[in-house]
């Protein structure tokens, strides 16, 4: 006897996956491998996530955590997130061929820094201790010019050395929300400081944070496809549970889905972290077929078109 399955709506989040900067970062490698041959080096992991890393191994990518694990003779690429100046510095120094994959998002966010800086303003920065995106962005900067925040208690409390030269920048990966409410903090706190003319955080994390506000009040369980070292995915989930699906969690693959966790629910919302391929969502999917009657709904909150060029060392 056949037993039936039961039903399963999965409700698709779109946008979700690759962002315009993951896109380029990856190409960006694949393409060091075409024009120098293997081994390209990385420093650090391109992106957060272990599958679009493993992948890019098996086609020759070294990856390390410093620029002294790579020989004098061997390209090495930086990896999306961006890297503190003294990384190019160093790169410079031992003639050593490097192609830099930060994303342009992140360089924009760079450049404000230095500028408000080269005005003589103190930068604070809205984003969380030990991102390689952070150290990236506070490294632009002589120490002692960046003051890091990582939550509205500490905007509440933070001192600078003159409240009228003052001025923020964001992380591009953290909550809307949340950030939000620490500007609001240091605004009412530093009336003169000065920001952004266009928020820091990326159109891409904004646009899959709506597209999850837009389904987590009708799901019974949302899962995230990401890292767990990805902050753009583990904003996502807080997303989920504050916008109506406390039932929510990040998963990295189809197989480490723990199905006893979805119980009885009949709602599933899935999407994907801007560093997470669309093979992984295809991937869960599937997976939920062979256990469930499953039907699909797309819900689309805005279409994306950005594209970033390579760096002309690669397309010449």
């Amino acid at each position: 006897m056949v037993t039936q399955k039961k039903p399963l709506t999965i409700l698709l989040a779109s946008p979700r996956g690759f962002c315009a900067g993951v896109d380029r970062a990856i190409q960006i490698v694949e393409q060091a491998l075409k024009r120098y041959g293997r081994p390209v080096y990385v420093r650090h992991e391109i992106v957060h996530n272990r599958f679009v890393v493993e992948n890019l191994e098996a086609k020759g990518a070294i990856f390390v955590d410093e620029l002294d694990e790579v020989p004098d003779d061997r390209p090495v690429v930086f990896s999306a997130h961006g890297v503190p100046k003294s990384v190019p510095a160093e790169a410079g120094r031992r003639n050593l061929l490097y192609v830099d994959a930060t994303c342009p998002l992140v360089s924009k966010v760079h450049r404000e820094a230095e500028r408000h800086s080269e005005s003589g303003r103190t930068v604070v920065l809205i984003g969380h201790a030990g991102h390689p995106e952070v150290i990236g962005t506070m490294g632009q900067l002589p120490d002692g010019a960046v003051i890091l925040v990582e939550d509205a208690a500490q905007a509440e409390t933070v001192e600078v050395p003159d409240p009228q030269n003052l001025a923020y920048a964001t992380q591009t990966t953290l909550s809307v929300d949340d950030t939000t409410g620490i500007v609001a903090v240091l605004r009412r706190r530093f009336p003169a400081i000065q920001g952004p003319k266009m928020e820091d955080i990326c159109y891409a994390t904004t646009n899959r944070q709506a597209a999850v506000k837009a389904i987590a009040g009708r799901c019974d369980a949302l899962v995230v496809i990401g890292a767990p070292n990805s902050s753009n995915s583990m904003r996502l989930v807080e997303v989920a549970a504050n916008y109506g699906c406390t039932k929510s969690r990040l998963v990295q693959r189809a197989a480490d889905m723990d199905w006893a966790w979805l119980g009885e629910a009949r709602r599933l919302g899935i999407t994907a972290g801007a560093s997470a391929p669309e093979l992984l969502v295809d991937e869960l999917i599937e997976a939920c077929r062979a256990r469930y009657d499953v039907t699909v709904e797309e819900v689309r909150t805005t279409e994306e078109s950005v594209v970033f060029k390579l760096p002309r060392a690669l397309v010449a």
